[in-house]
Order: structure tokens, then C-alpha cells, then sequence
């Protein structure tokens, strides 16, 4: 699950009951087997393992023993097969418009055809090599001075063209009825600081790796002293990684909120003209704004002071070519995919050209071809089913936070009051997004991606003079995934993940309960995760905790991060307890929320045996198949060191090992690999 704060990973599998002391699978009943069915995929399951010890493999086992990843992909599973589905199915829609040969000039279908030709044209990216790009390095190697090359990386943020910090839009976090902009640390080739100072083997190959890699770049493009000017590189952004935060620095939303306002900005230390950088942009003298990460700000101002002119255009040009190289000629992008693919997630081989395309077609005109494939896969019905369950989900969070017992009334009062205040987004937007003022060409792969940028930029800019656009979505409806916004205080759940097996219409409600339910709480369980609940109803970033009810929120939040700093991935790698503590958060409260409102409903009542399971067994299975999903070992290493999601695994492990109704249903007893004792069982909501 995402949450986005300016601005679900999961998976599948199945299972078998215990009852009383022995295992064994119950007698079925008739009753409406003619209508229902399970939801369960008993096929992926591995009965030879205990599910009183793992839970997961028990579910997921048989799958994760007979699955190959693609060859194109770093993992596989629940998540990526549905990711695949609607690739696929968007597909569909662009081949039908690229067909046609009545396309208007300017129009939506125009677009979306065009901008799909202009990647799958090889044969004209091949003729064109580094043509695409040579005029902005001519630029680059002609800036006079550092007040110039301030303005440039001003115009590289509306181009894309790379620099050391990103400006952004965003709602102000003390004052959610305006958005202000931001500037967030930038500048590094490598996914994270800890990739240049860690000291492992795995990092220090990498290393070696990156800088071979920085030489090849420039060999291909004819650089002079290749090898010498790929240390150099590595030299600078290892001195700009040593000013960044830390992954988990970054997910304390107070530290990041550090308000000035631009013309302010002017005065800070450093060679750094921040007055022909605003200007650049068009944000000059006009607006307050939040710097993330002020002492990374502060000191690349001096970086930027300390280095050559010479320097600072030699990292502008690799940022330059970086950003570019998967859209110029084959020779660029067959190494950058060897690098950033091959070598850094272990993907073995570049995705089909038609894959790329459609991926670039859901980023740049996602709510074009949405609205299609909204009409042909989303159906009125499952918005009604979806609509029903969330607010099934909100009611039973309500009667838990009212009958918590280490809360008090005057915290009660305002997490009911931000529950009550939650938007739930189901499907698709109820207004589209205009494409109107962009240009899309054919011929011109690198150019429709600058023009997006400069689009969506300008869009962005317009935010700051309008008020919120409450009706604006931050996903496509044809992507698998969900996300809660604590500036909107709003829960949004697209199209794409609404099916089998997230949630399927066909299916006894237990499995769905526990799958979509779940997710669900998982989105809303954001709102009081340790940073979400940092943000009341309103959106606004204020504490609305007693002392005491936050010192005991703390207590029990303490409890998750020592639990998963606990959890080894591999022999030498563990998960990051504090980095992921927000999901964990998530994934125990939706699990526990869905658990609650599947009790409430009517369905649990008479909920029949399928597969040889019970609803309330059927519920568990539910939410530990959608968690299906198994990586290369690169990818897994990746997403240790920088996902803010503990891998697929260990997150139903976590949460059900914390949960006694789960220990109920399977039989679950001291000695068992799952047992927590009750004492070390985190209860949050």
C-alpha cells in the first residue's frame, strides 16, 4: 500500500484449517455452493508445511517453489500478474486508436497513438544516437558562470533534465486549504546514500559497477577521458550523498516541514543564485515554500561554491544524459538498462518494446485511455460492493477506537472526528484531467517527454494561485495499487486492484473481507499510522494526542519496529523496523479493522464451509494470498535498503503472528513457529 503524503504492494495464495487439536479439513456444506465460491486459490498452496508455523508458505508455498520470475521483471506474484492483466488491457485500447486513420491533430485519440509510435519506433531512435539531447549539452558546456548555470538547473526542473534537488507542488502541511511549493534532495545516480558508504560486499560491488557503468556512458558518447570523468562523478555524488537524509529521516514528516518563503531563499550561504533560479521557474518573489531537508539545501550551497564551474557541468551533462539515456538510441538505453535493471534489481532482460510503451502512455495520458478502460472493466456494481465495504471498514474502526482501552476520551474525540472525516476514491475521478495544451509527436520521443514535463509543470504552477483541487487523483484507474493522502485525509482505491485477488464479486465475502477489507483498513490505518496521525481531520499537520495517549501510542509502536528489525531476509540482511514501521502499522490495523467489520456484517453469521474451510478461516487465507510475490535477490536487496514496505513475506507473517483471532482460527499454540506470546502481541486499534 502506498501512502502518499505530497503528492499496496501485495499478492497471493492459500490454505488449510485446524480444529481442536489435530488438522484436517471440515465436511462442506450445500448451502448456496450453487452461487458462491471460495476466492481461494488452493492450487498455490504448500500442505506439507504447518500453517502454525508458516503461514505464508502454508498459503503460498507451492507457487513460491514452481514460479519462475520473467525474465523481463525482477519479481512476480499477485501484484505484478494483475499489473501484467492491465497492461494487457490498455494494450487493447491503444492498438484500437492506433488503427484508425481519421485521427484528428490535437486530439485525445492523436495523442495516445502517437506518443505509443514514438517509442516503438526504433529504427528512427537508432538513426537519431545522441542527436536528441547534443543541443542542451551544447547549452551546458556554454554556461559563463555558476549564476547561469543556477538558471539552467531552474529550466531542468520544468525539463527533467536532472540536477541536485527537485521543486515541487504540494498542499502546505500547517494549511490544507493551499498548496505552496517544496524542494526535496536530489543529485544522486545511485537509489540511496547508504549505496556509496555502506560497506558490504553486495554495496561495494555496486559501486565498482556504477563507475564501470559512467565510463560506458561516456565511451558511447564520445567523451573525452572517460575513465577519469567517471570517478569524477562518482567522487561528487558521494559528496553529495554524505548531505542527504536517511530513508527514515525522511519519513518524519515534522523534520521535513521547514517553512521560508523564496525571497528568502537568496540569502542562504553558497555560490548559488537562488534569485535566477526562482526566476527561471516563475515562482520568483511570490509564495512561501517548504525546504524538506534544509541542511542538504545548505550544504549544496556551499558544494556548489567549493567546485569548479568545470565540474558542475560535467554532473549536469551525466544528469542530463542519465535522465535521457532510455529514450535515446539502443547503444545508450542496452546500458543503462544493464545497470540500473540488470546489475542493480537482476532483471535480466529489457521489457518489449510495446510494454515500454504502454507504461509510458499510463504516465503521461493515464485518464485518456482510463476512461475506456474504466467502461470495459470496472462495473457500476463493484463500485456499489466497494462503497458498501468501506464504509463497513469506517464503522467498524469507529467502535474500535471507542472501545480502546489505552486512549482516552479527548483523543477518542478527535480520531472519530478525522474517521468520520475521511474521502473515500473508488474506481476513477469524477472529473478527467484536460490534456488540451499538450503536444504529442509521433517522431519525437525525448521531446514529448520534455513537453509532458514542461505540461505538468505548468499545471503545477497554476495550483498555487487556485484552490485545492479536491476532485484531482494521483493514480490512473488501471493501476494496481491504492494510497491514503494525510494533506487530503483521503483514502483512494483505483479500478485496476478492485478484482480477484483483491476483491471478486463472484466470491463468499470472508476471502473478500480479508483481501480488499483489508486493504482498505490498511489505507485508512495510514491516517493513524505514526505519521499519519500527525494530520487531523482537516488535513493539517497538528497534534491532537493527550501526552500520555501519544506516550502509550509510542509504547506500542515501539513494539512493531523491534518485532521486524527481527525478521532476517537473507543470511546477511534484516528488515529496517523503523523504516517500515508506517506499513507495518497499516497492515496490522487493516487486518484488525477487517477482521472487526467482517464480524459485523451479516455475511460472517452464516458464512458456509468452501474448500474445507470456514469463513472465519476463508477471512486469514484471504489476506495471506494477496501477499504472493517472490524477488530476485538484487531486487530484494533494493527494496531493503530503500522500501518504506517490508518485503511480501513477512508481511502477513508480522501482522497475523500480533493477532489473536488468527491464533484461534488455525490452533496456533506456544511452541508453534507463529506464536507470539500475548504479552509481545502489539494491539494498536
Amino acid at each position: 500500500m502506498k501512502r502518499i503524503v505530497n503528492g499496496l504492494l501485495i499478492a497471493l495464495a492459500l490454505g488449510l484449517l485446524l480444529t481442536g487439536c489435530g488438522q484436517g479439513e471440515q465436511e462442506e456444506e450445500s448451502t448456496n455452493q450453487a452461487t458462491l465460491t471460495s476466492g481461494l486459490f488452493t492450487e498455490n498452496m504448500d500442505r506439507s508445511v504447518r500453517p502454525q508455523d508458516n503461514f505464508y508458505n502454508y498459503i503460498n508455498g507451492t507457487w513460491m517453489k514452481t514460479a519462475v520470475i520473467p525474465a523481463d521483471r525482477t519479481s512476480d506474484g499477485a501484484f505484478y500478474e494483475l499489473r501484467e492483466k492491465s497492461r494487457s488491457d490498455v494494450k487493447a485500447i491503444i492498438d484500437e486508436v492506433a488503427a484508425r486513420s481519421d485521427l484528428k491533430i490535437g486530439s485525445p485519440e492523436q495523442k495516445v497513438a502517437d506518443l505509443y509510435n514514438s517509442v516503438v519506433d526504433t529504427a528512427r531512435l537508432n538513426s537519431l544516437g545522441l542527436d536528441p539531447i547534443r543541443d542542451e549539452l551544447a547549452v551546458i558546456d556554454n554556461l559563463a558562470d555558476k549564476s547561469e548555470m543556477s538558471r539552467w538547473l531552474g529550466r531542468s526542473q520544468k525539463t527533467g533534465a536532472g540536477g541536485a534537488f527537485h521543486l515541487f507542488v504540494t498542499i502546505d502541511d500547517k494549511d490544507a486549504t493551499r498548496y505552496i511549493p517544496g524542494l526535496w534532495q536530489g543529485g544522486l545516480g545511485l537509489p540511496d546514500r547508504d549505496y556509496y558508504f555502506n560497506e558490504d560486499e553486495s554495496f561495494r560491488s555496486i559501486r565498482k559497477a556504477y563507475v564501470l557503468h559512467l565510463e560506458k556512458m561516456f565511451r558511447l558518447a564520445g567523451w573525452t577521458n572517460p575513465a577519469r570523468t567517471a570517478q569524477k562523478i562518482m567522487d561528487l555524488e558521494t559528496e553529495i550523498a554524505e548531505l542527504h537524509w536517511t530513508n527514515v529521516e525522511n519519513r518524519d514528516s515534522e523534520k521535513l516541514y521547514n517553512p521560508t518563503n523564496v525571497a528568502e531563499m537568496s540569502s542562504r550561504s553558497g555560490a548559488f543564485d537562488w534569485a535566477a533560479f526562482w526566476d527561471e521557474t516563475g515562482i520568483a518573489g511570490r509564495y512561501d515554500l517548504n525546504i524538506n531537508q534544509p541542511s542538504y539545501i545548505d550544504g549544496f550551497s556551499q558544494l556548489f561554491a567549493d567546485k569548479s564551474l568545470d565540474t558542475w557541468k560535467i554532473y549536469l551533462k551525466w544528469n542530463l544524459l542519465n535522465n535521457a539515456a532510455g529514450m535515446l538510441s539502443s547503444d545508450f538505453d542496452d546500458q543503462n538498462f544493464d545497470f540500473y535493471n540488470r546489475t542493480l534489481s537482476g532483471q535480466q532482460e529489457q521489457r518489449p518494446r510495446w510494454k515500454r510503451g504502454v507504461d509510458l502512455v499510463n504516465g503521461v495520458l493515464g485518464e485518456v485511455v482510463g476512461q475506456v478502460y474504466v467502461s470495459r472493466h470496472f462495473t457500476p456494481e463493484a463500485k456499489v460492493r466497494m462503497m458498501d465495504l468501506v464504509e463497513n471498514l469506517r464503522g467498524a474502526y469507529g467502535e474500535a477506537i471507542s472501545n480502546l482501552e489505552w486512549m482516552g476520551d479527548e483523543t477518542k474525540a478527535e480520531a472519530l472526528r478525522k474517521l468520520a472525516a475521511f474521502t473515500p476514491k473508488i474506481g476513477y475521478p469524477d472529473r478527467w484531467r484536460d490534456y488540451s495544451g499538450l503536444e504529442i509527436k509521433a517522431d519525437d520521443l525525448l521531446g514529448n517527454i520534455v513537453r509532458t514535463r514542461q505540461f505538468n509543470f505548468q499545471d503545477d504552477l497554476a495550483k498555487l494561485d487556485e484552490p485545492i483541487r479536491t476532485w484531482e487523483w494521483g493514480m490512473s484507474p488501471q493501476t494496481v495499487n491504492a494510497y491514503y493522502s494525510p494533506s487530503r485525509n483521503e483514502v483512494v482505491f483505483p479500478a485496476a486492484i478492485l478484482q480477484p485477488p483483491f476483491f471478486n464479486l463472484e466470491a463468499d465475502d470472508a476471502v473478500n473481507y480479508g483481501g480488499i477489507g483489508a486493504v482498505i483498513g490498511h489505507e485508512m490505518g495510514h491516517g493513524f499510522d505514526d505519521q499519519g496521525s500527525l494530520y487531523d481531520g482537516d488535513g493539517n499537520m497538528r497534534n491532537w494526542w493527550t501526552e500520555a495517549d501519544l506516550e502509550e501510542f509510542g509504547k506500542r509502536t515501539q513494539g512493531l519496529v523491534e518485532q521486524f528489525n527481527g525478521y532476517e531476509v537473507l543470511d546477511d540482511l534484516y528488515i529496517n523496523g523503523e523504516l517500515t514501521l508506517g506499513e507495518n502499522i497499516g497492515d496490522l490495523s487493516g487486518l484488525t479493522i477487517a477482521h472487526k467489520a467482517y464480524h459485523m456484517s451479516e455475511a460472517s453469521k452464516n458464512s458456509p464451509v468452501l474448500d474445507g474451510f470456514t469463513g472465519e478461516q476463508r477471512f486469514f487465507m484471504g489476506f495471506g494470498q494477496v501477499w504472493r510475490s517472490k524477488y530476485t535477490e538484487e531486487e530484494l536487496r533494493n527494496r531493503v535498503a530503500t522500501d518504506v514496505h517490508s518485503p511480501s513475506e513477512f508481511r502477513p507473517l508480522g501482522s497475523l503472528a500480533n493477532f489473536t483471532p488468527f491464533y484461534d482460527a488455525f490452533d496456533v499454540k506456544k511452541g508453534d513457529k507463529m506464536y507470539l506470546t500475548p504479552e509481545k502481541r502489539v494491539k494498536i486499534w
